[in-house]
């Protein structure tokens, strides 16, 4: 087959995939869902099927550890988050309006002491002091306006979107099933390839598979880790509702530099809000954030994550953005798996893009020249 012809299948199929992404996905939500978890526990049923197991049993156990350890989670977790949760929004209001009180205060005084000579010879004067705690003023009211119909659309639209009954029971008899016919879905798939290509699939499917799992898993790790380290560190020193802050943004670190951000801006505001005046509250709030972010630029990333897999942050980031748009919750789930084999699938056609007659084939009259200007040189140089 002509590769244009192999390049307009793969087009075709790729919008294709698309169109029943848009079409399905208010329903494909427990099917999506059941997919990732089998995908991620596939290998530990594998090491238990290796030490005697059946593949039954194996599965069995796997998933009762993890509906123990979602059980335990309800149990003890979502009840604290929930009553930090409810506390803080009813206690918003009141820290945007302490925070708009400081930061004019505090704007005054900057402008008092050490900007009043600037804005006199920009030719603002000291009249403008009002309006900057106006503007000020303007810009609490607005993000308080903004945040709460954020959280009114994101809960409306969650409750929805997600129906409680298909996750709770559908996903994990999806789950069930996957895991059981795993094997024999991938071997189905693979008799689908023409025998030609399998050596070329098999190695895009391994290099997907390697960078699919290096991030999701690894990347699972790390935002356990940064949510424990700052949900527990922010509680200890203190923090109002530093759980529910910790917990947000170690579930956030999924997204590079996003969870880190919020650990960052909700940490200090809090802290400066809580213990104001003293800077000792917003110190030890920054010292956990920045050493959340030291541990994991330093060992978490390098060692669980690595660098291989071939996920920039800026691709990453592009992808949720999009998928999220398009196909909403169904589409953040998948975004990731599909920008990584999309990664792979762009470096491989890339690769045998260079190899090919269209980029290694010139035309003659300019391989004479090429070839003229290269002795020319070497004889320049001897």
């Amino acid at each position: 087959m002509r590769v244009e012809w192999q390049f307009a299948f793969w087009a075709g199929a790729f919008v294709l995939l698309m169109l029943l992404l848009w079409l399905f996905s208010g329903v494909l939500l427990p099917f999506v869902l059941a997919l990732v978890i089998g995908y991620l526990l596939d290998p530990v049923v594998g090491s238990l099927q290796k030490l005697g197991l059946g593949r039954g049993v194996a599965t069995l156990v796997v998933l009762s550890l993890v509906l123990l350890v979602i059980v335990l989670v309800f149990v003890l977790v979502v009840p604290i988050l929930g009553h930090q949760l409810v506390g803080f929004v009813q206690s918003l209001p009141d820290i945007l309006s302490k925070l708009q009180s400081l930061l004019t205060e505090a704007t005054a005084k900057v402008t008092k002491d050490y900007g009043g000579v600037l804005f006199e010879k920009l030719g603002l004067g000291q009249g403008n002091v009002p309006d900057i705690r106006a503007n000020v003023s303007d810009l609490a009211s607005e993000g308080a306006k903004w945040l709460g119909s954020f959280l009114n659309s994101l809960v409306s639209r969650g409750v929805a979107l997600i129906s409680l009954v298909s996750l709770i029971i559908v996903t994990p008899v999806l789950v069930l099933y996957m895991l059981l016919d795993w094997h024999k879905m991938t071997a189905a798939l693979d008799a689908l390839v023409p025998p030609r290509h399998r050596p070329t699939v098999h190695q895009l499917a391994h290099d997907i598979d390697r960078a699919i799992a290096g991030f999701l898993r690894g990347q699972s790790l790390v935002c356990l880790f940064l949510g424990t380290w700052y949900g527990l560190g922010l509680s200890l020193i203190g923090l109002n509702f530093g759980f529910l802050i910790g917990i947000s943004a170690g579930l956030l670190s999924f997204i590079p530099y996003v969870g880190s951000l919020t650990a960052l801006v909700l940490g200090t505001i809090v802290a400066i809000v809580q213990g104001w005046p003293s800077w000792h509250l917003p110190a030890f709030a920054l010292a956990v954030v920045l050493t959340g972010q030291f541990l994991e630029g330093n060992v978490l990333a390098p060692k669980l994550v690595g660098d291989s897999i071939g996920v920039h942050p800026v691709w990453l980031i592009f992808a949720l953005l999009a998928f999220g748009s398009l196909f909403g919750f169904v589409g953040l789930i998948v975004a990731v798996p599909l920008a990584a084999a999309a990664g792979v699938v762009l470096r491989f056609a890339a690769g045998v893009y260079r190899t090919s007659a269209l980029y290694t084939d010139l035309p003659q009259a300019h391989t004479k020249l090429l070839q003229k200007a290269a002795a020319t040189a070497e004889a320049e140089e001897d």
